[in-house]
């Protein structure tokens, strides 16, 4: 019977009265005087990340919480239901299905129909930009400097191995030849560093990508790696349409942050993959019709504070043994394909989001430099 119900609110909802709504970036939903969600245009469905097809004549509560007990937007609801006037609110708290946390501003409108109308705006979206773009200058600033480094130590490490094979051979005994194995080791540890830090200035190839193989790929490699110990949800969106991209690069800028994730919970318990699509996205003041979201979740205990400005800068770590190489290459490929890596941590709960535009060939014109 309450899905029989759910299917009418479906039918009756003004989906087609409200197609202009989409047109608009502000983030607009329409609620019944139940509170059951009527219409959503394709700002909210993308702000708040959940698809208005499933979620039309669910309650409101399943799509939107509030993030504390008093002046959230079901108060809002409640003070325009008792005085059948609108109401505004400066500055909230909203906490979506998926769990993350979205401060914006709300105007909530009664109409004749008895229904309500919200309208979101995400107070964060001019630091988000500026964030974005201090973030890119950085990046290429590092990575002269991080390739001019790796340059400089490449040209010696070459010597240093040679001498130390050259002085093993001239020992009278194998006694001390312990000692130039441990040198010749490190100095093509060293090596190998520096190729990894020098490999994203490849110009990437360009092909069809189904972003799903990617990450089944991706999978297929933490489970071998964890066997017995970690398991991986997925939660896919199948309509996703292919991305033109560079595969390989995908794959190790996916790899290398759910590897991260899969340490930071010692290789036990669980991690998520999502895929979502958005859609009319900014991303460095560029906008995107369409646009491919993955999310990848842990419960590991989180990055450290004082690491979160830095967590994407060459060479920065917070785990014993580590590169700090990981993260900042993730970030090189996917910013190749005019795309960005966020993420939101605290302890018990980390996602890093990776926003891909779908691009035309047309608009593959000119690839992003990396350099």
């Amino acid at each position: 019977m309450k899905q029989q119900n759910r299917q009418q609110l479906r039918n009756a909802s003004p989906l087609n009265n409200y197609q202009g709504l989409d047109l608009i970036a502000t983030a607009v939903m329409i609620v019944d005087g139940k509170l059951r969600l009527m219409h959503a245009n394709t700002s909210a469905e993308y702000l708040f990340a959940f698809s208005r097809r499933n979620a039309i004549g669910s309650p409101l509560g399943r799509v939107i919480q509030d993030n504390r007990q008093d002046g959230g937007v079901f108060t809002l609801l409640g003070q325009v239901q008792m005085s059948e006037s609108g109401f505004g609110e400066s500055s909230l708290s909203v906490v979506t299905s998926a769990g993350q946390t979205l401060h914006c501003s709300c105007v909530a409108t009664p109409i004749d129909t008895g229904q309500i109308v919200l309208e979101f705006k995400p107070l964060d979206q001019h630091l988000k930009i500026a964030r974005e773009e201090k973030l890119l200058e950085q990046q290429k600033l590092h990575r002269e400097l991080i390739r001019n480094l790796a340059h400089e130590i490449k040209n010696p490490l070459g010597g240093i191995r040679g001498a130390a094979q050259l002085l093993e051979r001239e020992l009278p005994d194998d006694t001390f030849s312990e000692y130039t194995q441990v040198i010749v080791k490190e100095a093509d540890r060293l090596q190998s560093l520096m190729d990894r830090l020098l490999t994203p200035h490849r110009l990437p190839k360009i092909e069809p990508v189904n972003i799903h193989e990617v990450l089944e790929y991706v999978r297929s490699l933490l489970i071998a790696e964890f066997p017995e110990t970690l398991f991986i949800d997925r939660d896919y969106d199948t309509s996703m349409p292919e991305l033109l991209a560079d595969r390989e690069q995908l794959i190790q800028a996916m790899l290398n942050i759910a590897r991260n994730a899969a340490q930071a919970t010692g290789g036990v318990g669980r991690i998520r993959f999502q895929t979502r699509i958005a859609r009319q996205v900014t991303i460095v003041r560029e906008r995107f019709r369409l646009a491919i979201e993955i999310r990848i979740c842990d419960s590991g205990p989180g990055i450290p504070e004082k690491l979160k400005d830095t967590v994407f800068y060459p060479l920065v770590t917070g785990r014993e043994g580590g590169t700090g190489v990981g993260l900042s290459l993730a970030q090189n490929f996917v910013n190749q394909h005019a795309g960005v890596i966020e993420f939101d941590s605290a302890p018990g709960n980390t996602q890093f989001v990776v926003t891909i535009p779908v691009r035309s060939k047309e608009q593959l014109k000119e690839v992003r430099p990396t350099s």
